[in-house]
């Protein structure tokens, strides 16, 4: 049985997750104490909830604790059959953290899969849709699955009520080195609205313009969706290059004005750009898991985020990998799996 301190590291949902998903495909047993200690409401939240329902379900796994504000489960493992899923957060809840926390024991399962996930697509604290689609699962279909996504139906904070559906063809991972993200090819700007008047989503989007000022007016674009989608509103910034993809976002918050997370969100971005690193600070803790369970692998980072380094942590405790970071002279690191 592996031990966990769930306020140690980042002390959020991320450590949840990678243990599910390890206990999953290694067949070792956890029990996780102080569940998202470091956070203003501690235990279980109803996407936490989701995402271990749905590790048993796909599994015949068992989880005692499994309520909403939980601070302890103890979860023993079954085994992973591929087959057709549905989970409803029920609220706003991220589907990408629920997709986390099911994609890597499927997709080494014997058999094909088909999920449909339903809640969050486009909320705080949590990747949106988008950068799954085009910034994560191009590389894990570089490592030998495949992996598609659609997006079926927005879903914003509070109200949730969006839809994707997940199709996954499993294969052994295969090791990969993510040194150098090659050519700059493309920029773009997209912001999303539904419910709220354009020029929320406008105010948003210029102000990234004024801050990135080699980036062309032709970039970035408007799109307003069904008033039943909403409300709510997001920006993408999206950075693609030969080997990789880059993005980073925003979304309307009260309280917030809109040009300061326009603001907030190009600073992100040309942090990104000021850099020779592959991946961004997001993109690096969900690399931990899949090149881990390659065998091996390499990649380079702009930061190392305390999600990062929790990932490693979980990643270590359940395979005994060892993962190397060193940091680089021009401020970036290295993240070697051996």
């Amino acid at each position: 049985m592996i031990l966990i301190d769930g306020s140690e590291g980042e002390g959020g949902g991320q450590i949840l997750r990678n243990a599910a998903a390890l206990s999953l495909i290694t067949g070792s047993p956890f029990s996780i104490s102080n569940i998202r200690g470091k956070r203003p409401k501690p235990g279980l939240m109803r996407q936490h909830l989701t995402a271990l329902e749905a590790a048993c379900a796909i599994s015949g796994s068992t989880c005692d604790g499994l309520s909403v504000g939980s601070s302890g489960i103890t979860f023993h493992p079954g085994r992973v059959v591929g087959g057709e899923y549905r989970f409803a957060v029920g609220t706003a809840g991220s589907t990408a953290l629920v997709l986390q926390t099911v994609l890597f024991p499927l997709v080494l399962a014997d058999t094909p899969s088909r999920l449909i996930l339903e809640g969050g697509t486009h909320a705080i604290q949590a990747p949106p849709f988008d950068f799954i689609e085009r910034v994560f699962l191009p590389l894990v279909n570089r490592m030998g699955p495949q992996v598609s996504a659609r997006l079926v139906r927005h879903g914003f904070y509070p109200r949730g009520g969006g839809r994707i559906e997940i199709d996954i063809t499993p294969a052994p991972l295969r090791p990969l080195d993510c040194l150098d993200r090659g050519e700059l090819l493309a920029v773009s700007g997209q912001a999303v609205f539904s419910g709220l008047v354009p020029e929320i989503a406008r105010r948003m989007m210029s102000q990234a313009q004024k801050d990135l000022p080699d980036w062309p007016e032709t970039a970035f674009a408007l799109r307003q969706l069904p008033e039943d989608q909403g409300p709510g509103v997001a920006l993408m910034l999206e950075a693609r290059h030969t080997h990789g993809t880059e993005m980073v976002s925003a979304f309307g918050q009260m309280g917030v004005s809109a040009e300061k997370l326009g603001k907030t969100a190009a600073a992100r971005m040309n942090g990104y750009l000021s850099s020779t690193a592959f991946a961004g600070p997001y993109l690096a803790d969900q690399l931990i898991l899949p090149f881990a369970l390659a065998g091996k692998g390499r990649f380079t980072t702009v930061k190392l985020s305390q999600h990062t380094l929790s990932a490693i942590d979980i990643v270590q405790r359940f395979t005994g990998k060892a993962i190397a970071v060193t940091q680089g002279d021009d401020g970036g690191y290295l993240v070697e799996i051996q």
